[in-house]
């Protein structure tokens, strides 16, 4: 579903280069749920965005559905959905149902589709009150709110979360998760990162880990506890960092 090989990317800053991403090589099976963890400054945001076609990678390809990041951007889009912490890509002027339709609208779905799916997302994450406020006078957790029904409104099959719970309370962040067990269910494929090792732990199949742009792991999450000895993933990841990716194997 979506097959990352060999990618580097490399930024300019002022008269050198900074390597964000160096050789990372995986992939994400379809309806699989795989967490990407990484301290700040790892690379997880850098690899989300060009996997959403919004950056090209300097050496290496992506593919998501078979489609090419840098040939086939349009045809990836349609089959995304896409949240990035701290970007909500709310229109604050705009109520919450208004955001909603115009996404939907930029989607293709009709007026029928758009009002279901409104109301379905409404339901799923208690906004029904607030559904027909202005976004701009929204708290932290209400936008984070709309934002994940703004990255679900068109149904996609593949979803990439960046830090998705954000922001929201403990009640919000367990709805999320129950979205979660959901979506898997429905057979989506998820990729999402999270500073959070009990929410990586409780959704994910399996773990792509990352450090200073390299991937140091990469695989099944039973497998990963059943080769450490150990359930505690916070302890895992440390080590692994400690060690590097020279014993990685995927």
């Amino acid at each position: 579903m979506i097959e990352i090989n060999e990618v580097t990317k490399q930024f300019q800053d002022k008269k050198k280069f900074v390597t964000a991403l160096k050789h990372v090589s995986f992939s994400v099976n379809k309806g699989e749920v795989v967490g990407l963890l990484g301290e700040n400054g790892a690379g997880k945001t850098t690899l989300l965005r060009t996997i959403a076609t919004l950056l090209q990678p300097t050496d290496g390809t992506v593919t998501v559905s078979g489609y090419d990041t840098i040939k086939n951007p349009n045809e990836i889009k349609k089959r995304i959905g896409v949240l990035f912490g701290g970007e909500t890509g709310l229109y604050d002027r705009l109520t919450a149902r208004e955001n909603l339709e115009y996404f939907a609208v930029l989607y293709g779905l009709s007026k029928h589709e758009t009002k279901v799916r409104i109301d379905d997302l409404a339901k799923m994450f208690g906004m029904r009150d607030y559904l027909d406020r202005k976004v701009g006078g929204f708290s932290k957790g209400m936008r984070q709110k709309v934002s994940i029904a703004r990255t679900l409104i068109h149904n996609p099959d593949i979803i990439l979360f960046d830090e998705p719970t954000t922001g929201l309370d403990i009640t919000s962040s367990n709805v999320f998760r129950q979205l979660v067990h959901q979506l898997k269910r429905e057979g989506k494929t998820i990729l999402f990162s999270s500073h959070i090792m009990e929410e990586v732990s409780m959704l994910c199949d399996s773990v792509a880990m990352m450090h200073k742009g390299e991937l140091v792991y990469h695989g099944n999450l039973q497998e990963l506890y059943q080769s450490e000895g150990s359930s505690d993933l916070n302890y895992i990841f440390m080590s692994k960092l400690v060690r590097g990716n020279e014993n990685y194997a995927s």
